[in-house]
């Protein structure tokens, strides 16, 4: 077993474990949240620094939680996988104590966020956290736990909505199943790699319940939908001409994702996974804030 790290370099060790890389799929939907309330309630897209960057904490914090909790709950997991045995906790390099003093101080950092917010916000953390550590346990007893870890992101704009006005709208609802969709299906096609071993450890994921095929069908069906909900979330807002040619990088990108991987051939399933996926949330947000700055033919928001 490797040695146990500490101070900072066992810092170093929870971010990697918590792949802090990964805060590229929602974050920037989050974002978008977060411009698309300020202008319906200021009239532009920018609620100031102290607004975002509280917003900032808090997602990242949110989501540093939930993936702690995770690699807390499924270490014993993770250890008979040999997919996943040498993460941080099962491997040696993080104590369980640590990983728990991170876990405890995120949600802190979570809270003190939305409480910095406003009162709905704070209301409304535990639920969020509700959601986003639940996702951890579902997988022991249910095939839908990819469309749960598909709503733990997609509430990300809508909490962003509600920290910017300190309301919900139903509008920005568009929003969040379009991100749980497109989380679930890209999800879906993650698991494909576990089918056998979920099997043998009477996990129900959506391949040992339906098997690759059916999964990776649902996959597509899902970025479909995702597909209609966002250009949904686009009319209802009003959005330009270049909110729409975001539209068709993101339609390209998950028809391209699709493409890449087939139930008897997951050797791209990394590259259908993370790198596609990072483009399609950065890229769409690009296409969005550049909708906002060059003034091409647009329908103000809200109008």
């Amino acid at each position: 077993m490797a040695t146990v790290t500490q101070g900072w370099q066992s810092f170093r060790v929870f971010l990697e474990m918590i792949k802090i890389e990964h805060s590229v799929f929602a974050l920037p939907f989050a974002m978008i949240g977060m411009m698309w309330g300020s202008e319906a309630i200021h009239g532009h897209g920018w609620p100031g620094w102290s607004v975002f960057l509280w917003i900032l904490l808090a997602m990242v914090s949110c989501r540093s939680a939930a993936m702690a909790y995770n690699r807390i709950a499924d270490r014993e997991i993770d250890a008979a996988n040999p997919r996943t045995k040498m993460r941080a906790i099962p491997a040696g390099l993080l104590s369980l104590r640590t990983a728990n003093l991170y876990f405890y101080g995120s949600i802190a950092l979570f809270v003190l966020a939305a409480a910095m917010l406003n009162p709905l916000a704070l209301t409304l953390s535990p639920l969020a956290l509700l959601v986003t550590l639940g996702y951890s346990l579902t997988k022991r007893f249910t095939p839908l736990c990819h469309f749960v870890l598909g709503f733990g992101l997609g509430i990300a704009p809508a909490a962003a909505w509600i920290a910017v006005t300190g309301s919900l709208d139903p509008r920005i609802l568009l929003l969040t199943l379009t991100v749980t969709l497109w989380t679930a299906g890209f999800d879906l096609i993650y698991s494909l790699q576990d089918e056998e071993f979920d099997k043998s450890q009477g996990l129900r994921s959506m391949p040992q319940t339906i098997g690759k095929a059916k999964t990776l069908l649902l996959s597509r069906v899902c970025h479909l939908l995702c597909l209609v909900s966002l250009g949904m979330a686009l009319s209802t807002f009003g959005l330009g001409v270049l909110a729409w040619v975001g539209f068709g990088l993101v339609a390209g990108l998950l028809f391209y994702e699709q493409s890449l991987v087939k139930p008897d051939d997951l050797s791209k399933v990394n590259l259908a996974f993370f790198t596609l996926n990072g483009f399609v949330s950065i890229g769409f947000f690009v296409f969005i804030l550049l909708d906002k700055v060059i003034p091409l033919p647009v329908t103000v928001i809200g109008r």
